[in-house]
């Protein structure tokens, strides 16, 4: 299943590049770190559960 904060991240910091606009730009960045860290938090806890 896709993460759509990863998507709409990117996409997100596609535009802040191509308008020069830092701040979208930078929103962008933080959606998709924040993508990435539901990622790592759902692998860490899938990973728990096969071991218990």
């Amino acid at each position: 299943m896709p993460d759509f904060d990863k998507i709409e991240g990117e996409l997100k910091e596609k535009e802040g590049e191509v308008t020069g606009d830092e701040v979208r730009e930078k929103q962008g960045e933080a959606q998709k770190a924040w993508g990435d860290a539901k990622d790592k938090a759902g692998d860490a806890k899938d990973e728990i559960d096969e071991r218990t």
